[in-house]
């Protein structure tokens, strides 16, 4: 029986929006999957040395608070200067109590797990970033690259 594959193309580079990836990502890697992250535009964050990720509570009503707050705080609250550091510190308390592992921590389990990690190369160009920016393990290569395995995979995941 041949392996199954899973194809993930990762575009947001926000701490919220950083789990999935590496979550369905390692998690389809123990249980033998062939996994594949493609990261371009904003996910291309996700792949750096220095990860310094953030919530992003505007335009994300559905985003749960503390005390149910969600129910009373207008979405227009959250644009406020300091709300997004508020968040991401709620968040990381939140995840820290709960047992959560850090984006490191899960990005260095599918690593470990085999999971390729592939920067799209025109991003990376676009907004002038280095290489050296990045983690060690990576693939530089464009679109057409990342269609060779999403073409052949059982499972694609557009984040």
């Amino acid at each position: 029986m041949e392996q199954k594959k899973l194809a993930i193309i990762a575009t947001k580079g926000s701490l919220d929006w950083a789990y999935p990836p590496f979550i369905l990502g390692s998690t389809a890697a123990a249980l033998g999957y062939e996994v594949e992250i493609f990261f371009t535009f904003y996910g291309l964050q996700l792949l750096k040395k220095n990860l310094d990720l953030k919530v992003t509570p505007l335009g994300n009503p559905g985003m749960p608070m503390p005390g149910g707050m969600e129910k009373w705080m207008p979405v227009l609250v959250t644009a406020l200067p300091g709300m997004e550091a508020i968040m991401t510190s709620m968040m990381k308390k939140q995840m820290a109590s709960k047992g959560v592992a850090s984006i490191e921590e899960l990005r260095e389990l599918c690593q470990e797990a085999d999971v390729r990690f592939i920067a799209c190369n025109m991003t990376v160009e676009l907004f002038d970033m280095q290489p050296s920016d990045f983690i060690d393990g990576i693939e530089l290569a464009g679109a057409a690259r990342f269609f060779e395995f999403a073409g052949e995979a059982d499972i694609c995941m557009y984040i």
